[in-house]
């Protein structure tokens, strides 16, 4: 598809703008996201009672899969609404679904409530990465694209550090939980603002042009020379996704579950994995652009798999070891979180940029659901054993080892 008119420029302060904007979206996306992990266990302990014991890992995994699943569908059409009208305002709309829902999950009286509350989370949490990247991508020059690369990709990180850093102050108790989640839809205010005032990417609107080209549908992603690049970014996207949901996260209620008598501990496990993460997830876009996409992905896969395993195998919560290789696991694991908003925006020609993060992203998250479900049911195969199903599951993200030998070369390519 042809553009018929030049892309203005931003000036830089709109470019700032935009870069604020997009990163406070995934602040609070990341705040969503790190918010079950902690809450999960004092939510079912409230609505269950005495048989929570039993039952809150199995919970834990239902939580993080709905949350997954939305995020995949919401990845995909609310990315495909931002190639349609705009990526401004579908970024906004992504905004005020996540907000406002996670708001209602103050107000659950059962688990399947909050379930479905969870699932509807999820749908504004993944239309926030697609928009937001695509809209950061396009309103700043290429030279500055690893830096904002690395400011998007922290962003997420940022949120759940925040999270965990409240947590560790203000208790999240079977007695006392709803408060957070009344605290995280104060995030529809950004929403509102975004919408109503925040410049559209000129590249978009160019690539519109006078007539107002309509955007192709998302069956467009998986036809002719589209094809491929979308399946590739699909699959890199996976790893890291299922490696983190299905795997390294279970660190969390597994502290929670050796410190029982210390409700502060799962929010400092927590926070010194997001410290790390929000690190290598800033540091991931740089590294990427310094040794090069395809051997930068290859080394974080290599990190994540060996520090994974030495974080469920060879420490355990409480030990004086764990919090700092926790930490370490945090930093290289979410390298990847700062490579892909660098990549994936390389796969894709304007018209479908939104659109192919969406799905390569988010499709990813479908993969991600399943793969929670089916570590839920290893969770009770290990006999509740959350080390062993953790361990097990770090195997995954050894397949990016495989994955980036079919990577295409995008080091040189610039955004038309």
């Amino acid at each position: 598809m042809s553009q018929t008119s030049e892309p203005a420029i931003l000036s830089r302060g709109a470019r700032v703008a935009v870069l604020t904007a997009a990163f406070l979206g995934l602040v609070f996306d990341g705040v969503e996201l790190g918010l079950m992990p902690v809450a999960s266990y004092s939510v079912c302990k409230s609505l269950l009672g005495d048989e929570a014991d039993a039952v809150a890992g199995q919970w834990f995994a239902n939580f993080t899969a709905a949350l997954m699943l939305g995020a995949a569908f919401g990845g995909s059409l609310l990315g495909n609404l931002g190639d349609r009208i705009g990526r401004t305002r579908a970024m906004g709309v992504s905004i005020l679904f996540y907000s406002v829902f996670a708001g209602l999950g103050a107000f659950a009286r059962t688990p399947e409530q909050m379930l479905l509350l969870r699932f509807m989370v999820g749908l504004g949490v993944g239309g926030v990465w697609p928009n937001g990247v695509a809209l950061v991508a396009e309103c700043w020059p290429n030279a500055s694209r690893p830096t904002v690369a690395g400011v998007m990709g922290a962003g997420i990180n940022v949120g759940i550090l925040a999270l965990s850093l409240l947590g560790q102050f203000y208790k999240i108790t079977p007695d006392s939980w709803r408060w957070i989640f009344k605290l995280v839809s104060s995030s529809s205010i950004l929403g509102i603002v975004v919408i109503a005032f925040l410049p559209e990417s000129p590249k978009w609107l160019a690539s519109r042009g006078a007539a107002k080209t309509p955007a192709p549908p998302l069956s467009s992603l998986f036809r002719r020379e589209l094809l491929r690049p979308t399946l590739i970014g699909i699959l890199l996207a996976s790893v890291p996704l299922v490696g983190a949901w299905a795997g390294s996260k279970w660190m969390i209620p597994w502290a929670e579950h050796v410190a029982a008598g210390d409700p502060h501990y799962k929010s400092i496990t927590q926070r010194w994995w997001a410290i790390g993460a929000t690190l290598g997830s800033f540091l991931g876009a740089p590294f990427a652009a310094l040794v090069g996409r395809r051997v930068s992905y290859f080394l974080i896969s290599l990190g994540a798999t060996a520090l994974t395993l030495m974080m469920f195998k060879l420490t355990a919560p409480l030990e004086p070891s764990f919090l700092p290789i926790v930490f370490v696991q945090g930093l290289v694991a979410t390298l990847f979180f700062g490579w892909l908003p660098l990549f994936l925006p390389e796969l894709f020609p304007t018209y479908v940029r939104a659109s192919g993060a969406g799905v390569a992203m988010n499709a990813g998250r479908f993969v991600t659901a399943g793969a929670v479900f089916a570590a839920g049911g290893l969770f009770k195969w290990f006999g509740n054993d959350y080390s062993a199903v953790g361990a097990a599951c770090a195997f995954i993200y050894a397949l990016g080892m495989i994955l980036v030998f079919w990577t295409p070369r995008t080091d040189e390519r610039s955004l038309e």
